[in-house]
């Protein structure tokens, strides 16, 4: 089973590409996505992970969340699914 991971504080000029590679270095990937504001489609400054192996994706999240990307201290975490009105 895959596990979604919530990526924040990301640089704004952080790519999809980018956020893939950094994940990768822990384990597959199966999907990433930067949330963008629909008008101007620049980065809101987060974005989600997919990752196909539990394992590797609790790896990733202790590895990575604080640490400094792009002069920016990242925070990674189990990503929560919507509540309403979100």
């Amino acid at each position: 089973m895959s596990k979604q991971i919530y990526a924040g504080n990301l640089s704004y000029q952080m790519t999809d590409d980018a956020l893939k590679n950094l994940f990768q270095q822990h384990g597959d990937v199966s999907s990433v996505k930067i949330i963008r504001y629909p008008d101007s489609g620049k980065s809101k400054g987060f974005g989600f992970v997919e990752m196909i192996n539990d394992d590797e994706a609790e790896a990733a999240i202790q590895k990575l969340n604080g640490t400094d990307v792009d002069g920016r201290n990242i925070r990674v975490n189990v990503a929560r699914p919507k509540r309403n009105g979100e």
